[in-house]
C-alpha cells in the first residue's frame, strides 16, 4: 500500500491520530546515501547509462540499468529544481527520446543492499518483519509507478504502485511491505535485498501489486514508463527503507558517517601532494609496489581501475609512468604494481607515490 504526505522532521502522526516516536538504532535506514549526497564518481557529472549488461553506479551506491542502450541518463541534482524541505541533493534521471518499451525490456535506478545489514528481517522464515519504504518523489509525468524489492536470485520479489498526482512537485511516498516468509535472502556480504525504482519496464516483467511472487516481476502492469516521453524528468531523495509498519522522520546521518559507508563498497584516493601519498618499495629497476590502505574495511577484497600518469618520489621527484596493475587485494588494502619506470634507488629502497594519475577502487555488489 503506497500513501503520500507530509513526513514531521521530529516525529509522524498516524493515520489515528498517535504520535509514531522515530525508532532510532545504529542504522535504522537500510539505504545507504538515500539523500544523494554522496557522489565520489561523478561530482555532480550526468552520466549516459550505455551498458546493457550490467548496472552502471552513478551516485553513490545506486545504480542504472537498461536493456537498451543510451535511453536516459542520470545526474545528482539534475534540472536545479529545489529539493524537498530539509534535503539540499537528489538524484535526477532524464529521458533521452520517446523510447516504445519492448516486452522484455526493463529500465530502472536500484540499490543493492548487503546481506549483513538485513540479516534481522528473518525473511525466508515464518519470523520475517514487515517494512517501510519511504521517498520524495518529484516527475514531469503523472500517474501510477512502480517499483519492487527482491532477492540476489531475481526470483522472490514484490512489485509496489504509488501515484504521482501533481507533475513537477515533490510528493512524498509511503509504501508498507509484508515480510517475506519465503525465498532465499542472503545475510552475507552479498546482496541481500534490491530496491529498485523502474523507468519503464515491458508487459512480460510487469505483474500485479501488493504481493510477493516467484514470477520475474518488477514493477506493476501498466506503470508508468519515463523513458517513454522524450525529456521526461523523474527525481528521487530521502529514501528510507525501515522495519515497522509506519514511516518515521528520515535518518539523516553525519557526511563523514555516510561517506565512511559508501567507502565500504567504492572510494578513491586522493594523489596531490607527499601529504597525500602512499609509500612502499621500490621493486625492480622498473618498478615499485606502493601499499594503499583504504579508509574502511571494504565488502570484500576490491578490484582498482587505473588512469592516466603516475608520478613517485623515489629520491628524484618527477618519475612517472601510465603502466599499472593490481599486486594484491584485500578488504584492508590493496597494492598496485607500477612498471615502466627508472627508480633512482636500490631495490628494497623507499618509493612514494605522490601524485598524477585516478586509482578507482570498487567492491560494489
Amino acid at each position: 500500500m503506497a500513501t503520500y504526505g507530509q513526513i514531521n522532521a521530529e516525529n509522524i502522526t498516524s493515520s489515528t491520530g498517535g504520535v509514531i516516536s522515530p525508532n532510532i538504532t545504529s542504522l535504522r535506514n537500510r539505504i545507504i546515501n538515500g539523500a544523494m549526497v554522496i557522489d565520489q564518481r561523478d561530482a555532480g557529472a550526468s552520466v549516459t547509462i550505455t551498458n546493457t549488461s550490467a548496472g552502471t553506479y552513478v551516485l553513490d551506491r545506486w545504480q542504472g540499468y537498461g536493456t537498451v542502450a543510451s535511453k536516459f541518463s542520470i545526474q545528482q541534482n539534475a534540472g536545479s529544481v529545489t529539493p524537498p524541505t530539509g534535503y539540499i541533493n537528489y538524484l535526477g534521471v532524464t529521458s533521452a527520446s520517446a523510447y516504445s518499451v519492448g516486452s522484455t525490456d526493463r529500465f530502472q535506478v536500484a540499490q543493492a543492499i548487503e546481506g549483513f545489514n538485513i540479516a534481522d528481517l528473518a525473511w525466508g522464515t515464518a519470523n520475517a518483519k514487515t517494512v517501510t519504504l519511504s521517498f520524495w518523489v518529484y516527475s514531469s509525468l503523472t500517474g501510477s509507478f512502480g517499483g519492487s524489492l527482491g532477492n540476489q536470485a531475481g526470483n522472490y520479489q514484490y512489485p509496489f504502485s504509488y501515484s504521482i498526482p501533481v507533475a513537477n512537485t515533490w510528493t512524498q511516498i509511503n509504501v508498507t511491505i509484508t515480510g517475506a516468509t519465503s525465498g532465499t535472502w542472503l545475510t552475507t556480504n552479498g546482496v541481500g535485498v534490491y530496491v529498485l525504482f523502474g523507468l519503464g519496464v515491458g508487459s512480460s516483467l510487469s505483474g500485479t501489486a501488493g504481493a510477493w511472487t516467484t514470477s520475474t516481476v518488477y514493477v506493476p502492469t501498466g506503470s508508468v514508463s519515463v523513458v517513454g516521453t522524450s525529456g521526461a524528468t523523474f527525481y528521487v531523495t530521502g529514501v528510507q527503507l525501515e522495519v515497522g509498519a509506519q514511516a518515521t522522520s528520515f535518518d539523516f546521518r553525519p557526511y563523514g558517517t555516510e561517506l565512511a559507508l559508501c567507502q565500504r563498497y567504492y572510494w578513491s584516493p586522493v594523489l596531490g601532494t607527499n601529504l597525500s601519498s602512499y609509500v612502499g618499495i621500490v621493486n625492480s629497476t622498473t618498478s615499485g609496489l606502493p601499499i594503499i590502505p583504504h579508509p574502511v574495511v571494504m565488502r570484500a577484497s576490491p578490484t582498482a581501475t587505473y588512469s592516466g600518469t603516475f608520478s613517485f618520489d623515489d629520491g628524484a621527484i618527477g618519475t612517472s609512468t601510465t603502466s599499472v596493475t593490481t599486486n594484491a587485494s584485500s578488504p584492508n588494502t590493496i597494492r598496485p604494481y607500477f612498471t615502466g619506470f627508472s627508480p633512482t634507488l636500490t631495490a628494497g629502497r623507499c618509493l612514494t607515490l605522490t601524485s598524477g594519475g585516478t586509482i578507482a577502487i570498487s567492491a560494489e555488489l
